[in-house]
């Protein structure tokens, strides 16, 4: 079986999920310098999609997060502060399991945007969502390490993986090129 250099850096990472890797891993100085960012998918809410009735600016209608996607999202934050990261740009889905999980990062201010909503109860509107998510991401200048909290649809329908809740796929966003997946973190459950 031959391992790439992607397969490499999940390998290497395995470490950081657990807190123990070092600040200057490849991945994370990406991460640290800007060249890279972070797309998180919200840590654990039990479930799948939301419940019939489901508003957006009301969390007692949505899927939210369990007492154990709470204790991930912070354990998630304490994985970017061991590795040197302890201010971003954070961006979420406005769905509350997000923004939640965004604010227990504490690792900056949180900027709902409607750009990394969910379409999972729409398919057919994944292709306009993702290529308007992609030009705003080679629109922007971020300066410095960049999180996008948002759902298994929206960053599998950018990248092509499928990250399990509260892990982050890690990608360069090149002008013309398409997203370059450089790595990823299975983050503490």
């Amino acid at each position: 079986m031959r391992i790439g250099r992607r397969q490499l850096l999940v390998l290497s990472l395995g470490a950081a999920a657990f807190g123990t890797a070092q600040a200057s891993g490849p991945l994370w100085a990406a991460l640290r310098s800007g060249e890279a960012i972070a797309l998180l998918r919200h840590a654990a809410a039990p479930g799948s999609g939301d419940p019939p009735g489901f508003r957006l600016g009301d969390c007692s209608t949505q899927r939210n997060l369990s007492e154990e996607g709470r204790a991930q999202a912070r354990a998630i934050g304490d994985l970017f502060r061991a590795n040197g990261i302890s201010s971003a740009a954070v961006h979420s889905s406005q769905w509350c399991r997000c923004l939640d999980t965004a604010r227990l990062l504490g690792i900056g201010d949180v900027v709902p945007l409607e750009l990394l909503n969910s379409f999972f109860g729409d398919s057919s509107a994944a292709e306009v969502r993702t290529a308007a998510l992609l030009a705003w991401l080679r629109g922007q200048r971020f300066g410095g390490p960049a999180v996008l909290v948002t759902h298994q649809v929206n960053i599998t329908g950018l990248t092509g993986e499928v990250p399990d809740s509260g892990e982050m796929i890690i990608v360069r966003i090149h002008e013309a090129d398409p997203v370059q997946v450089i790595g990823q973190v299975a983050t503490p459950a």
